[in-house]
């Protein structure tokens, strides 16, 4: 659940950052072809260089209406993909080598605006597509380097034939070592900010619900104070019925028992909070999962719990935060409720995780429901508060688990919690 998180943070920033970025694009486009008109209107009207206006004209009057589809596509609500942005690229390396072509080729100095194109896929796009880029823009700059019409106004005149050559040679060499510069590096730097950008984004989010759960906690400690006395007054009337009424004392049994089970859980809601966590006790995998899986059945005593340990499991001592015990009894909490009649409990361990599966055959989860599981304050059961899904990931994942809910096999729900034992993860981390 943690990974998908992280994954589903990417994906909204990456497509939040490609609108963003097509329209920043689009700007672009619109100060080339401006100083590309401005250019052609100087060379043609003001100091005529015999450039062949009507078809560089045709040419720019092509590439303002590509602009201006670009810019009303970035406004439209199918998502922008990387492959698309690539395609806007390889649009304008194409339009730019049609110009140079009739414009004096390699030997044109805005040939350098090649590195363009190439610097915004290094800051945008992955490094296949950079690449891919880069490649092209040089294959085009080759290409125009025997390619092209001549405009003796625009060859460096003053030199000969062979200097002239080395001249065309060295700009281009330079090109190929700017290219393979800002390929290599930029799109390192371009990385590191975008994984920047996404660790922040995860840091504000569990800031948020660090909140979430601070205040909740805060109301929780009030409520286990004020639910002592309701507790204590129906331990009595239950005790009184017992001795008065024989005939329902299986029944009074289970309610005294759930009682017993309430007055245990506010005691260790005390204990929790006034106990450090570097005093955690050590305890063996198996004892400790026993012990918690038969404080469950007590409390669902009518639930059938097929428990099922794995096969050869090492025999390991490890330590968890009592929330850790709260969390997974509310996912099994949740297994019961959906399926009353039957849940599987599957366990298994390494040296370095621990792995629980619990199993309903309730009505399973839709694709709606699954997009909103574990959000504060929002229940799918008639009288649910929201908050137990919620604050068992919060505890979780505080603690380095992951807890994975999909839709079983054939019919129900299967959830999948797994928790790390490396210590520095089981005693906790700093928010």
């Amino acid at each position: 659940m943690l990974q998908n998180k992280k994954i589903a943070i990417h994906d909204t920033l990456i497509i939040s950052a490609a609108r963003q970025n097509l329209r920043q694009l689009s700007i672009i486009r619109n100060i080339a072809l401006g100083g590309q008109l401005l250019a052609l209107l100087f060379f043609s009207q003001i100091q005529d260089i015999g450039l062949p206006v009507i078809t560089l004209s045709v040419v720019l009057a092509l590439y303002g209406i590509v602009i201006a589809a670009t810019w009303w596509r970035s406004f439209q609500s199918p998502a922008i993909t990387e492959l698309e942005f690539f395609s806007h690229l390889l649009i304008d390396i194409l339009f730019f080598t049609a110009l140079l072509y009739f414009s004096g080729g390699a030997s044109n100095p805005f040939v350098s605006y090649y590195l363009v194109p190439i610097s915004i896929a290094a800051t945008t796009l992955p490094l296949r597509y950079t690449w891919s880029i880069a490649l092209l823009s040089l294959g085009a700059y080759s290409w125009l380097l025997v390619n092209y019409l001549p405009i003796p106004a625009l060859s460096p005149s003053h030199h000969n034939d062979s200097s002239n050559n080395l001249h065309i040679l060295g700009m281009w060499c330079n090109f190929v070592v700017s290219a393979l510069l800002i390929t290599y590096f930029v799109t390192r730097m371009a990385s590191t900010l975008k994984q920047q950008e996404i660790k922040l984004a995860q840091q504000r989010e569990d800031q948020l619900r660090d909140e979430q759960v601070i205040g909740i906690g805060t109301l929780a400690a009030g409520t286990a104070h004020e639910l002592g006395t309701p507790l204590n007054t129906m331990k009595i009337l239950v005790d009184e019925m017992r001795d008065e009424k024989p005939d329902f004392d299986d029944d009074l049994s289970i309610l005294q028992q759930q009682i017993e089970q309430c007055r245990t859980t506010l005691k260790q809601l005390i204990t929790t909070a006034e106990t450090a966590t570097d005093s955690l006790e050590v305890k063996p995998i198996r004892e400790y999962f026993h012990k918690l899986l038969e404080r469950w059945q007590v409390m669902r005593p009518k639930t059938q719990a097929n428990i099922h340990y794995a096969d050869n499991l090492p025999e390991c001592k490890t330590s968890f935060h009592p929330t850790i015990a709260q969390s997974l009894t509310n996912l099994l909490n949740n297994a019961a409720d959906a399926s009353p009649a039957q849940v599987d409990v599957a366990l298994s361990w390494d040296t370095k995780t621990v792995e629980l599966s619990i199993r309903d055959y309730g009505e399973g989860i839709t694709q709606k429901q699954q997009e909103t599981l574990g959000k504060p304050f929002h229940s799918e059961k008639p009288d649910g508060m929201g908050l137990g899904l919620f604050l068992t990931q919060a505890s979780i994942n505080r603690y380095g688990g992951e807890v994975t809910i999909s839709p079983a096999e054939g019919r129900g729900t299967l959830t999948r919690v797994v928790l790390p034992l490396i210590d520095e993860l089981i005693t906790g981390k700093e928010p």
